[in-house]
């Protein structure tokens, strides 16, 4: 097992060095989470200052536009009024006319309705209270002493003479300072408080644009933190794999930057480490590949001639044995005619052993040579319909059918990719071995199909003798014979054969297990004189691929709609 390369320059770094190098160095999360808190402070701290702004802001508009203008209205509307009031008693006591009071009547008495009680209401802190009570009381007095007794005197007849004008204007006038006093406090104020709002709204306008300023720093300063922090090792590590990437495995990784970086370039040169570790085992898996192909091209090599010397074999069985086992059969059977009945019985019986030994010599020398013939010298194979193999197979097998009275019925068989003469084979092995292995009773034989996923399943039933279960694997192997060939002819390869071509078309072949649990019964040739019965049958199964274009059965079709099929029988 070869060891991972390592520059001797610069030797691969231990992983997690860097954090124990540097234990105190903090991570990307943290340092975006320290820069991101200063960041949110500095915002908390300017917007609070900015919200309590503009909430003052807020109050002093209000107290501004609202209550500042609304004490100033109802004050010099009670000004007004009284002025109204003070203009109709001069033009009455000058008239006498009652028409020049109808200002006085439209006044709404002021000197009857304070405006002072609304004035605390609207500025509760202003200053102007107590001397707009005072010029209140006075516009009461100008009333009481100058309005009222004016129009008393006026009603009765009399003329006001100068000094009582003046004494009415010292009265009024005395309102008016009392007045003159209560506007002089209200107006400053009213200006103090709109130089305040200008305050107030300057401030909030100074915390916005600080606000964006902020905002607009913190952004600098994150995109410079982050390009240091993550984008700039980030694209260090990324050229660093690609160089390993693009071939040089022998680059060794280091990562820069926080913790999480450095960790990463170690686990990445790890994982070069454990690459080019790998890279090593294939080579080395490679070589030893490269060895077995030429260890396996040598052994086919072999086989490939081991073929040949077997074909060169069966060339040797099929001629040059036949030719003196057919001379031996010959002669034997010319010593049969010639002199047959002419010497004892011992070498007649003699004679007749050597010409059925000869005769048997050579039907397991034309069995095996097409036993092995299967899968190496096969025609092109092609969509097979094996209702047409099936036919042919009757053909050949319309003496044994005619002797032994067999009855054969078979489902609509499908069509199958395969070697027609092969599949031809088969059917008639598995037809014969049901007609030659019978029952005292005359054969019964069922061929059945259904379609099993991607595979048909056939199966060939009959009445016979069965196959004991010890022996249900057995049967498939080349010469084997369950019976005495006195009982039985045949030189036991046909289901050897059988297995042969089901396995060279790609499925396989069984005996049901309940079919050979059976026990065998007295074959039809022991006892001629015994009542016909039925043995237990034997099902031979098996299972051939489907092809695309094959008609599609149903999987599993019940015993009563299994149609009747094509009764094949002469």
């Amino acid at each position: 097992m070869s060891t991972p390369f390592v520059r001797p320059e610069r030797p691969a770094r231990p992983v997690g060095w860097a954090r124990l190098r540097k234990p105190q160095a903090w991570g990307v999360h943290g340092r975006i989470a320290a820069a991101l808190a200063v960041v949110v402070a500095l915002l908390t701290g300017v917007v609070t200052a900015a919200t309590v702004t503009l909430l003052e802001t807020r109050d002093v508009q209000k107290n501004v536009v609202e209550d500042f203008y609304e004490g100033l209205r109802s004050s010099q509307n009670f000004f007004i009024a009284m002025l109204d009031s003070e203009t109709a008693i001069r033009g009455y006591a000058l008239t006498g006319d009652r028409a020049a009071l109808e200002p006085l009547n439209e006044s709404g008495q002021p000197w009857d309705n304070p405006v002072s009680g609304h004035l605390a209401a609207v500025l509760p802190g202003t200053g102007a209270i107590g001397p707009m009570r005072e010029a209140e009381a006075a516009a009461k007095v100008w009333y009481t002493d100058f309005a009222a007794p004016t129009i008393e005197r006026i009603d009765a007849g009399e003329t006001l003479t100068p000094p009582d004008f003046a004494e009415g204007r010292a009265l009024f006038d005395a309102f008016r300072a009392e007045y003159n006093e209560a506007i002089g406090i209200l107006r400053p104020e009213r200006q103090a408080e709109a130089d305040h709002l200008g305050e107030v709204t300057n401030l909030g306008f100074a915390f916005g644009v600080l606000s964006a300023i902020i905002c607009l720093v913190a952004g600098l300063v994150l995109w410079s933190l982050m390009r240091r922090w993550v984008s700039n090792p980030a694209t260090r590590l990324a050229g660093e794999a690609r160089i390993v990437a693009n071939g040089e495995l022998d680059h060794v990784v280091v990562g820069q930057g926080p913790p999480e970086f450095v960790q990463l370039g170690d686990d990445v040169e790890l994982m070069r480490q454990r690459l080019v570790s790998e890279i090593d085992q294939a080579d080395e898996a490679r070589r030893e590949m490269n060895r077995s192909r030429a260890a396996l091209e040598e052994q086919t090599l072999e086989l490939q001639r081991s073929n040949r010397e077997l074909e060169q074999f069966a060339y040797v069985a099929s001629h040059d044995l036949q030719e003196p086992l057919r001379k031996v059969a010959s002669f034997c059977q010319m010593l049969q005619r010639r002199y047959g009945g002419q010497l004892d019985e011992r070498a007649d019986q003699y004679i007749h052993f050597a010409v059925d030994g000869a005769k048997r010599m050579q039907q397991l020398i034309n069995d095996l040579l097409e036993f092995s013939r299967v899968g190496r010298i096969s025609t092109p194979s092609a969509d097979v319909n094996l209702a047409d193999c099936l036919k042919n197979a009757m053909y050949a097998l319309e003496a044994a059918r005619e002797e032994s009275g067999a009855e054969i019925e078979a489902d609509e068989l499908p069509v199958v990719h395969g070697e027609a003469p092969l599949l031809t084979q088969l059917l008639q092995n598995l037809i014969g071995n049901a007609i030659k292995f019978r029952a005292a009773a005359p054969p019964r034989i069922r061929l059945t199909v259904r379609q099993s996923g991607e595979f048909w399943e056939f199966a060939c039933s009959d009445n016979g003798i069965g196959i004991e279960p010890e022996y249900a694997e057995r049967v498939f192997l080349i010469f084997q014979r369950l019976h005495a060939k006195e009982v039985y002819g045949g030189t036991g390869i046909g289901l050897a054969m059988c297995k042969k071509i089901v396995e060279y078309h790609g499925g396989r072949i069984w005996v049901e297990e309940s079919a050979a649990a059976g026990t065998p019964v007295r074959p039809a040739t022991e006892d001629a004189d015994a009542p016909a019965a039925d043995g237990p049958g034997t099902t031979i199964r098996w299972t051939l691929p489907v092809t695309t274009s094959a008609l599609q059965l149903p999987d599993a079709p019940a015993a009563d709609e299994v149609a009747e099929g094509e009764k094949v029988a002469k």
